[in-house]
């Protein structure tokens, strides 16, 4: 599980038989500083498949913060100029967005909070329930 920040727009392909993935990346940000006391971030490559990938490409651009649940592969490969390299890569299995898009401004935000009427002066909104009254 693995909460951050969208470093680059989601991109979108199909494999050859038509199957839907999307790919992008999160910053992490470590839960401690260094010994400088700076906030060292360690950056993943995500990929989700089929709808859940055609969600993401739809709704997530660089900069919201997500959360991915999914599993972690490890790719060796070496770079055209001869080194050697590991990548961190993460298949999603969920992806939760947890902050709305930003909007330019003089926009309405797409998904405004709704408030809730409050209950009249003096009411707490709750029933009293006598104990005789319950079956345990």
């Amino acid at each position: 599980m693995l909460i951050g920040n969208l470093t680059r727009d989601p991109e979108m392909r199909s494999t050859n038989s038509g199957v839907p993935v999307c790919s992008f990346a999160i910053a992490v940000n470590r839960r401690f500083k260094n010994s400088e006391g700076q906030q060292e971030t360690d950056f993943f490559n995500v990929s989700a498949w089929r709808q859940l990938g055609e969600l993401c490409g739809r709704f997530l651009q660089k900069g919201r913060k997500v959360c991915v649940v999914g599993s972690v592969q490890l790719r060796n490969y070496e770079t055209q100029d001869g080194v050697k390299r590991t990548s961190v890569d993460v298949v999603a299995d969920e992806v939760e967005f947890l902050n709305a898009p930003q909007q330019s401004s003089g926009e309405a935000p797409a998904h405004a909070p709704r408030a809730e009427t409050p209950p009249p002066a003096g009411e707490s909104g709750f029933t009293q329930v006598d104990d005789d009254e319950l079956p345990f």
